[in-house]
């Protein structure tokens, strides 16, 4: 009996969980994501719908902290330093607060990501950026609340906020001439000791060229002052597999001298497994 009770409420728990009632979201959610210059920008928020409300000095009074959107917080990331009203905005991502007036927002940059509407208790030390707009009246009606990028240009955009008939522009400036010319001379400076070691253990891994990838781990070692022991570690297997057990070893030495001044214990335990190994 309790056998057949178990089973019949298990039936009832998997009828209960696939009969679940999907119905639209009255503030559904949004992405966005827009690149400007080479900074990415991604906008998430929910977009309430005015519905005939009076939205502005009514529904979202004057004067008052607003979540900006509904449900979780708006938020807004840059994947690179930007600069609005000539305050730096250190990469990363923000909830999106305002104080809306008939002529002007107060724009919040909050570092806390995590509220559902306005922080219980606002912490001042949390702004990371503070900046005054002016808010402008449209002739077109904006139904549902709006977050977007527009007037792209290589080295700023506006991030606009706009519902029923009003809307915001916040101009930020992102580091285009920075980025462009650090990429430029990256690459015209030639390939770094990382991409040699990564070229080098790629071909190693794959069972490719071991004399390109002999030379490239040493022009790894040769840019690199340090000589990490991965590098040399990387260098006795592929010294191994040519066969050079003698040379090999040698190298295994040293990474495990360097391993063990940093405390590595994977590669310390994995030096003296190949030593043994290749001194058979």
């Amino acid at each position: 009996m309790k056998k057949i009770i178990f089973v019949f409420a298990m039936i009832i728990a998997n009828y209960a969980s696939e009969a679940q009632i999907k119905t639209p979201q009255p503030s559904p959610k949004s992405t966005i994501t827009q690149v400007v210059g080479l900074t990415n920008v991604e906008i998430v928020y929910s977009r309430p719908s005015a519905k005939g409300r009076d939205v502005f000095n009514n529904l979202v009074p004057f004067g008052k902290l607003w979540r900006t959107g509904a449900n979780e917080n708006t938020t807004v990331s840059f994947s690179e330093d930007v600069v609005i009203d000539g305050k730096t905005l250190p990469k990363g991502k923000y909830a999106l607060f305002s104080t809306p007036r008939a002529d002007s927002w107060e724009i919040f940059f909050y570092s806390k990501t995590d509220n559902w509407g306005n922080p219980e208790n606002w912490d001042e030390t949390k702004v990371a950026v503070k900046t005054t707009v002016k808010s402008e009246h449209i002739d077109r009606m904006v139904e549902s609340f709006t977050v977007g990028i527009n007037n792209i240009d290589n080295n700023y955009a506006h991030l606009e906020i706009s519902w029923e008939k009003t809307i915001v522009a916040i101009k930020f400036e992102v580091p285009t001439a920075k980025a462009a010319m650090a990429s430029i001379n990256k690459v015209l400076a030639g390939p770094s000791a990382g991409d040699y070691f990564s070229a080098s253990q790629y071909l190693l891994q794959s069972n490719g060229d071991t004399a390109k990838a002999l030379e490239y781990i040493n022009k790894a070692l040769e840019m690199n002052a340090d000589k990490p022991f991965w590098y040399t570690r990387l260098k006795s297997l592929i010294q191994a597999k040519q066969g050079d057990k003698k040379g090999a070893i040698e190298t295994a030495k040293i990474s495990l001298a360097a391993a063990e001044a940093a405390k590595n214990q994977d590669y310390v335990k994995m030096n003296k497994d190949s030593i043994a190994e290749w001194s058979k």
